[in-house]
């Protein structure tokens, strides 16, 4: 029996998945009709399939014609909008479809446009951005690109997209190596890491970071190798430091004496006006892009080193969202640190679009702060991945821990920042001036670094 599918959007995307539905051999979808906010589209059929009416006409209308789902076909919808249709469709007792997002729609080699179910990341992290796709392709296509971290989530998503832009050569480095294997896996269909271009090392090691660097000659490098949970560099700044610190140093100084080009480093929002040592950290990191830029050679081929700088990322390792569905399912409490702690939010593949972008209109020493939309109170989410289970399960306060903000921030109070030529990326100029900022650090953090007066 077919599925009846209402079409949410009646433009280019619904008419392209009507179309591909027409034409299914085993006809497992029927589209009914479209909902559109277009009045001049109400009457009309599209593929002889009729234009019913706006969102306001979807109860009358799932009365009269019984459909099993409503697909959202408009690929730049923003989230509110989504949980709105979502609670809509649960009161109607309707399936809610989503499309892929426009990175994802941009990024795959089939034309067919797949039908999702809704899912929490729909919810809380689909954002509305257009990028420049020939430019992107044109910083990649033919280059030698090594992503540092690529056993993780973020790091996993950058050599997905990247792989797809054509480079000569894309190098995976990581220390864990399991995830190498996860991710050659994923990308070539086998994990028998016996490719030069699966890289174990450990971003501390700086002789074995510098050999590799020389062997690779990378163009390009993204940056994504991090300790980032933050309770945990509470309890253990020592490694943050061996990590985020010093690793980082090393990948900008085998960058430096390879001749990298283009050098990104992966920030987090907690750099804003930072009091947790992953914040503090991660502040360090973007000083040190700033500081071999100004170090740099100024002759026609200056390397652009710098930093982009995001909130919380949907469906990475550890992530709030992915915490609270495994304590739904296990029926545990929910716990929420307090009622009124706020949150941004993005999708891990929106926010790597945004990254590949920034990386094109990025000037070396900048930090580039990617635009993550509203922040989200966690209490929603938390609910949200209550209610989507069906299940009554209670949530539980525990307060805040040591290092944790009740709101972020993606600007600090005294940085310096101005729009630049996309919309949704905004632009942390540095000078000396900045330096002093880091003195409230502990000290160890910046010791031996050149950044300030020991």
């Amino acid at each position: 029996m077919s599925e009846r599918i209402v079409v949410y959007g009646a433009g280019f995307m619904g008419e392209r998945l009507v179309e591909q539905m027409k034409l299914e051999p085993a006809q497992t979808h029927l589209p009914i009709g479209f909902l559109d906010e277009d009045p001049a589209l109400r009457g009309r059929t599209i593929h002889g399939v009729p234009v019913l009416g706006g969102l306001d006409d979807l109860n009358a209308i799932a009365s009269e014609y019984r459909p099993d789902t409503l697909v959202i076909a408009i690929a730049s919808i923003g989230r509110s909008r989504v949980r709105e249709l979502e609670a809509l469709c649960r009161e109607l007792g309707l399936s809610l479809g989503v499309l892929p997002t426009l990175s994802d729609i941009l990024n795959t080699a089939s034309s067919r446009v797949e039908v999702n179910p809704v899912t929490e990341v729909d919810l809380l992290g689909r954002q509305a951005m257009v990028t420049d796709e020939a430019a992107i392709r044109q910083l990649v296509e033919g280059s030698t690109v090594l992503v540092t971290g690529a056993g993780g989530s973020i790091g996993f998503e950058l050599t997905r997209q990247l792989s797809r832009y054509g480079p000569r050569r894309l190098v995976l480095l990581d220390r864990d190596e399991s995830a190498l294997q996860s991710t050659q896996l994923a990308l070539e269909g086998h994990g028998l890491l016996d490719s030069d271009d699966i890289v174990l090392a450990d971003i501390r090691d700086a002789p074995w970071i510098n050999e590799v660097f020389e062997t690779v000659r990378p163009q390009l490098v993204f940056h994504a190798a991090a300790l980032k949970h933050l309770p945990m560099l509470e309890r253990y700044p020592n490694e943050a430091w061996k990590t985020n610190i010093v690793g980082t140093r090393n990948i900008i100084s085998a960058g430096q004496r390879s001749g990298v080009e283009v050098l990104v480093n992966i920030s987090t929002d907690k750099a804003a006006d930072p009091i947790s040592v992953l914040g503090q950290t991660k502040l360090v990191t973007e000083f040190l892009t700033w500081q071999a830029n100004e170090c740099g050679d100024s002759g026609a081929t200056q390397s652009r080193f710098m930093s982009v700088r995001f909130g919380n990322v949907l469906g990475s390792r550890g992530s709030v969202l992915t915490i609270f569905q495994r304590q739904v399912a296990n029926g545990e409490c929910v716990t929420v640190t307090d009622p009124e702690v706020t949150r941004y939010f993005m999708t891990i593949q929106e926010a790597v679009h945004l990254v590949l972008q920034a990386a094109v209109i990025g000037k070396g020493g900048e930090t580039l702060v990617l635009d993550m939309g509203d922040p989200v109170q966690i209490l929603d989410v938390a609910r949200q991945a209550i209610a989507r289970s069906g299940r009554d399960v209670p949530i539980q306060f525990t307060g805040l821990r040591k290092g944790e903000k009740m709101h972020e921030v993606l600007v600090g109070k005294k940085e310096t920042n101005h729009a630049g030529p996309h919309p949704s990326i905004v632009h942390i100029s540095r000078s000396a001036e900045d330096l002093e900022s880091l003195r409230d650090l502990p000290d160890y953090f910046i010791e031996g670094l050149g950044l300030i007066d020991d």
